[in-house]
């Protein structure tokens, strides 16, 4: 058997990618199941959704034709370092862990639970993805130096 290409989606980080769609599966499909927060929980659920729906479309935008669900950069994807890439290094997991956990107050304790399964999931897989851009982009480590969040300007 022979190693997966650079090109393929194993050889890119497939495994990552899969691991988080089936937890971002899981978290949706807890919402049906109890218990529920208390309605104060629950109401700071919304605006922390809405919140973060709103830093990953703004940080999926930002990255344009160079946007890949996988760890590796794509061959002639360029390094984003302005819009909300000046304030954390991978606001597109910082934006969907707030997504996910505003989705998991508003529906059920065992949603917010996998929400923070999957922020832990995105936290190491944004670690592989600094190893990759550090190999390919010569400017990394400064950025990284200079932009101290991974996920948010604070985590």
């Amino acid at each position: 058997m022979t190693p997966a290409s650079s090109s393929s989606p194993e050889g890119r980080g497939g495994g990552w990618v899969a691991a988080q769609f089936v937890l971002i599966a899981a978290v949706l499909a807890a919402g049906v199941v109890g218990p529920r927060w208390p309605d104060a929980f629950r109401g700071a659920g919304i605006p922390l959704a809405l919140a973060g729906l709103g830093v990953a479309v703004w940080a999926g935008r930002a990255l344009g034709s160079s946007l890949t669900p996988f760890p590796r950069p794509l061959r002639d994807g360029e390094l984003v370092t302005g819009g909300p890439y000046a304030f954390a290094r991978h606001p597109i997991y910082g934006g969907g862990l707030g997504l996910f956990l505003g989705y998991g107050l508003v529906v059920s304790v065992p949603a917010t639970a996998l929400a923070l399964a999957l922020g832990a999931l995105w936290w190491r897989k944004a670690g592989v993805e600094e190893r990759h851009l550090a190999a390919r982009f010569p400017g990394y480590e400064a950025y990284r130096r200079r932009v101290r969040g991974r996920l948010l300007p604070f985590l």
